[in-house]
């Protein structure tokens, strides 16, 4: 059977983590699930290490010291799945705004749909955003529409954190090359997976916005995204050594 393992990166989730956690393992296909905890003041660590105990050989987390950032997180998590020789590696937020029972979509549309990198879109089927203000929808699809302008990248949801890995894409990117920290990270390692020859499959979603715990989002994030787009145009990428 292949390994799957879903990457979690938690800040201050208290209110999500048991339960999203759960809606994992509850799911046919055997995921494991791990956490790559900020040092979250609110005791998100607690209920992880908790519920370690409850799944021994599923649930594991690393923790590190300090908020460092989203896309440092998915590299440390990254970087742990190669290693422990996972087949197929997943990003999912803590909040639900990812919908669990979607990961066996993205599973298929790399294991048997012919994808390296599956996408879980809000944007290829028109726009499927539920709970967001009217101006963040905007922003995003917008967003998105910028970022295929200027790469030439056909994916409709460049931003999209919901995604899933064959680990051969991995292995291949140089992960210590990548620079986007914030969400531009997510735009960065689409757009290098795809310089590299990989073949991009978006699957439509429905993304709903969070009910509890509160929005990492800000002003920054997207001041990032917006410069290092123009930086990516002209970079060359390189290949894992």
């Amino acid at each position: 059977m292949d390994r799957k393992a879903v990457i979690i990166p938690t800040y201050n989730e208290k209110e999500n983590i048991e339960k999203i956690i759960r809606a994992v393992f509850a799911l046919e296909g055997e995921f494991n699930v791990l956490v790559i905890e900020d040092g979250s003041p609110d005791g998100t660590a607690a209920i992880v290490k908790r519920l370690q105990a409850e799944f021994p050989d599923k649930l594991f987390m690393i923790e590190r010291k300090g908020k460092l950032g989203l896309g440092t997180a998915y590299l440390t998590g990254f970087k742990w799945a190669v290693e422990k020789g996972y087949d197929y590696i997943f990003e999912m937020d803590a909040d639900f705004s990812h919908n669990p029972n979607d990961l066996p979509r993205l599973y298929d549309a790399c294991a048997n749909g012919g994808a390296d990198l599956a996408i879980g879109s809000r944007y290829c089927n028109g726009i499927s955003v539920i709970n967001w203000p009217i101006g963040r929808v905007i922003m995003s699809y917008y967003a998105s529409v910028y970022v295929r302008t200027v790469l030439g990248m056909k994916v409709y949801d460049t931003t999209a954190g919901f995604k899933c890995y064959k680990r051969k894409v991995l292995e291949t990117i140089d992960l210590d090359d990548v620079r986007m920290k914030g969400y531009g990270f997510q735009i960065e390692m689409k757009y290098t997976t795809y310089k590299l020859g990989f073949k991009v499959k978006e699957v439509p979603i429905i993304f709903a916005d969070r009910t509890e715990g509160t929005s990492k989002m800000s002003s920054s994030i997207f001041g990032e995204a917006f410069w290092g787009v123009l930086r990516l145009k002209f970079r060359k990428f390189k290949r894992r050594a």
